[in-house]
C-alpha cells in the first residue's frame, strides 16, 4: 500500500478502512508486538486498543498529534514508540499506563510533560531528546526507577537540584543543549555511569574523578580549556582525551590541540534493557 493512500485512509473512521491500514491485523499477535512505524497516520486505529494483552507499541515516524483515549486499555503495555510525530504536547492517556517501561517521546515539539508523568513509576527509559524543551521537566525527577535518560538536542541551560534523586540513574545524555557550565548537580551523582554533555558550550569541566561509577564521559565540541579529569579506567572522549595531552602554556601561549574524532555517539537504535 502506499504511503499516500494510507495517509488518506488513517482519517477514514469506517471499520473496512481501519483494517486496510492495519492490513488486516485483527487478532492480538503472537509475540504481543503491533508496528505501525512509518505509516503516514495521523491518527491511531482504535482497534488497536482492542489488544489489551499487547506489550510492545511502535507509532514512530507518522503524523500523530493526539492518541484516543481508549488506549488506557493498554496495562500492559511496557514499550511505546511515539517519536517522529507531532505531539506538541504528551497525550494524557499516556500516563495511565502505568506497566510502561521505555517511553520514546523523541522528534516531536513537546516545550513541557505534565505533572502526571510521576504515575509511570516503572519507566526506566526515557527519550525526550529533539523537543523544545528549555528546562527539563521537574517530575522527571520523580521517576525513581529511571536508568536512562536522552535529552539530546534541546535548548537545555541547565539540570534542576533534584534530579540527583534519581539513584537508578546510569545514563545521561546531553548533547547539543546550550550547557554554559557543566551541570553541578551531575557531581553529586556518583552512580552515573556514562555522561555526555558533547556539542554545548562549556568552557571549564571540573574534576569527575570522584564519581566512583563513572565509565564514559563525553565531552567534545565544547570551547573548552580543558580536559575533566576522571578516575584511572574511566573513558573520555574530546580535546585532550587519552590519545593527546592537554595543551601546554609556553610563554603565556597555548598550544591548541585539535579535536580528536568522536567515536561513540547515543545509540541510534531502539535498545531494550537487558
Amino acid at each position: 500500500m502506499g504511503n499516500s493512500l494510507k495517509a488518506i485512509l488513517a482519517f477514514v473512521p469506517s471499520n473496512k478502512c481501519q483494517k486496510y491500514l492495519l492490513e488486516d491485523l485483527e487478532e492480538m499477535p503472537v509475540d504481543k508486538m503491533v508496528d505501525l512505524s512509518g505509516r503516514q497516520m495521523r491518527r491511531l486505529p482504535v482497534h488497536i486498543c482492542s489488544f489489551r494483552e499487547l506489550v510492545k507499541l511502535y507509532l514512530s515516524d507518522n503524523n500523530l498529534n493526539h492518541l484516543p483515549p481508549e488506549l488506557e486499555q493498554l496495562q500492559n503495555l511496557q514499550i511505546l514508540a511515539l517519536d517522529f510525530n507531532n505531539f506538541k504536547a504528551l497525550p494524557p492517556v499516556v500516563c495511565t499506563l502505568k506497566q510502561l517501561c521505555i517511553l520514546y517521546l523523541g522528534n516531536n515539539k513537546l516545550c513541557s510533560l505534565p505533572l502526571e508523568l510521576r504515575l509511570l513509576q516503572n519507566l526506566k527509559t526515557l527519550w525526550i531528546e529533539s523537543n523544545c524543551l528549555q528546562y527539563l521537566p521537574e517530575v522527571v525527577c520523580e521517576l525513581s526507577l529511571l536508568k536512562t535518560l536522552h535529552a539530546g538536542s534541546n535548548a537545555l541551560r541547565t539540570l534542576p537540584a533534584q534530579l540527583q534523586s534519581l539513584q537508578e540513574l546510569r545514563t545521561i545524555w546531553l548533547s547539543g543543549n546550550l550547557l554554559s557550565e557543566f551541570p553541578p548537580v551531575l557531581l553529586d551523582m556518583p552512580f552515573l555511569e556514562v555522561i555526555d554533555v558533547d556539542r554545548n558550550s562549556i568552557r571549564f569541566f571540573p574534576s569527575l574523578a570522584h564519581l566512583p561509577g563513572l565509565k564514559l564521559v563525553i565531552y567534545d565540541h565544547n570551547p573548552c580549556r580543558n580536559a575533566p579529569k576522571v578516575a584511572k579506567g574511566v573513558r573520555r572522549v574530546g580535546r585532550w582525551s587519552e590519545e593527546s595531552p592537554e595543551p601546554r602554556k609556553r610563554s603565556g601561549a597555548v598550544i591548541e590541540i585539535p579535536l580528536d574524532q568522536k567515536p561513540l555517539l547515543p545509540p541510534a537504535a531502539k535498545t531494550e534493557p537487558g
